[in-house]
């Protein structure tokens, strides 16, 4: 990079080599499988060439940054934990990186409404019934709100109908 910036630089190299990573795994693994099925090395090599299972789509690739950011959360949380404020400083400002590249989150008030709005549809009327809901609301945010942030709202908002 020309500005100079080699914290960024490093931090992409490392997503970049964890998206390279992604596409040889799901090489391998369509090998293994291919083999375990009984197809011999030119039935695999056809295959392996007519469907390229290496190649990541958009929606891999940010599955693969969507992991590497929840590493660097979970990283953060565990330096702190061990009282180690330098290296949590270093994970924040990666994780800052990598979120560049992400879809914006969602806002609380937006989130919110989507929780209340599936809870209304489902009929949840207490904590018990999070398992009814929690998919929903997943599959309606998906990479745009933080799973855990959405489990502790889906959780708060089922107390709250919860009858006393």
């Amino acid at each position: 990079m020309k500005s100079g910036d080699t914290f960024r630089r490093d931090t992409l190299r490392f997503v970049l080599a964890a998206i390279q990573r992604e596409g040889v795994d799901r090489l391998q693994a369509t090998i293994e499988r291919l083999s375990a099925e009984g197809k011999d090395e030119a039935s695999r090599q056809a295959f392996v060439a007519e469907h390229r299972p290496a190649d990541l789509d958009d929606v891999a690739v940010q599955e693969v940054l969507q992991r590497q950011a929840k590493m660097r959360r979970d990283s953060i949380e565990a330096f702190r934990k061990g009282d180690r404020p330098e290296l949590a400083a270093k994970e924040e400002q990666e994780l800052a990186i990598v979120q560049s590249y992400l879809p914006t989150h969602m806002s609380d008030a937006e989130l919110r409404a989507i929780v209340e709005r599936v809870v209304a549809e489902t009929g949840a009327t207490g904590p018990r019934e999070m398992g009814k809901v929690m998919p929903k609301v997943l599959a309606q945010t998906k990479d745009r709100a933080d799973g855990k942030k959405v489990a502790n709202l889906v959780g708060t908002i089922l107390k709250e109908k919860a009858p006393s």
